[in-house]
């Protein structure tokens, strides 16, 4: 099986890398610079330009598309030129994969379709699913919602499996360390509900995609399992977001975006929370 994974030398393309080479996978990547120190194929493509993604994806079997520019709009005009550039990428990523026969396309999605942040854009319920509305509010997440239609359609067009992860803002110990000022000013994550999926996590959700047994196009919310904060979500949301009920059964640390549709149908089970790294905040 061969795996070419587009955008390689961010944080989440590089642990998948080593997660798919960790686990016998035969791995080449695509990218605008070539990752340092990487001896594997390396095409370089930029990936609006579909002539050039035609041939970085040729000859593998499938493509794990993580390239795209997540940045803040500044103001409409970079906003627009990120919006036709992860837009654009991502079509070129799509159709050539179809005209490839490729086995299967999985790509990254993202949590800022549901509206983030979130204390501006009100969630309906909680655990955040798949189900809930969508209220995207930048170029970048308008660029997703685009992309999961695409889905869609290639998929209806072709018959290849799509898989799209709704990530949750990937991060590693490198943030872990500025949890205690979470703690202090939960409002400073209170814009995904303070939600987070560990790198390494990512990387599991993007592999376990590559064998699960997915026939059309599939979104799945990729998430930790507890929520990044060392107060209860019972007193979290009593005090930011006292119009929401509160579920039976909701556990006290369980994150507020739910990774249920992915544990069922992936088998991810995510591994690694911030709680390893800062012992003093462990409950």
């Amino acid at each position: 099986m061969k795996v070419i994974v587009t955008g390689g030398t961010g944080r989440a393309g590089r642990n998948i890398v080593r997660e798919l080479l960790d686990h016998g996978y035969e791995v080449g990547q695509s990218d605008i610079v070539r990752p340092q120190g990487w001896q594997g194929e390396f095409r370089l493509a930029d990936l609006t330009d579909y002539g050039q993604t035609l041939a970085a994806l040729h000859g593998f079997d499938v493509v794990i598309h993580m390239a795209a520019n997540p940045e803040p709009d500044r103001d409409h005009f970079t906003g627009a030129q990120r919006f036709h550039n992860n837009t654009m990428s991502t079509y070129n990523v799509f159709n050539a994969a179809v005209a490839l026969k490729m086995q299967r396309v999985i790509w990254a999605s993202s949590e800022t379709i549901y509206g983030l942040p979130l204390e501006v854009n009100r969630p309906k319920f909680v655990p955040v699913t798949e189900e809930h509305p969508y209220a995207p509010g930048s170029s970048y997440a308008i660029s997703k919602v685009i992309s999961e239609q695409m889905a869609r359609e290639f998929n209806r067009l072709s018959g290849i499996p799509f898989i799209g992860l709704q990530f949750s803002n990937i991060i590693g110990p490198d943030v872990y360390k500025n949890c205690p000022t979470f703690w202090a000013d939960p409002t400073t994550r209170i814009w995904n509900l303070w939600s987070y999926i560990d790198e390494n996590d990512a990387a599991q959700a993007a592999r376990l995609s590559i064998t699960a047994d997915i026939q059309g196009a599939e979104v799945f919310m990729i998430a930790a399992a507890d929520s990044i904060m060392n107060t209860t979500n019972h007193d979290l949301l009593a005090r930011y977001f006292p119009e929401l009920p509160i579920p039976d059964g909701l556990q006290p640390y369980e994150s507020l975006l739910s990774s249920g549709k992915a544990q069922r149908m992936l088998g991810f089970k995510p591994e690694y929370s911030w709680r390893k790294y800062v012992p003093d905040g462990s409950v």
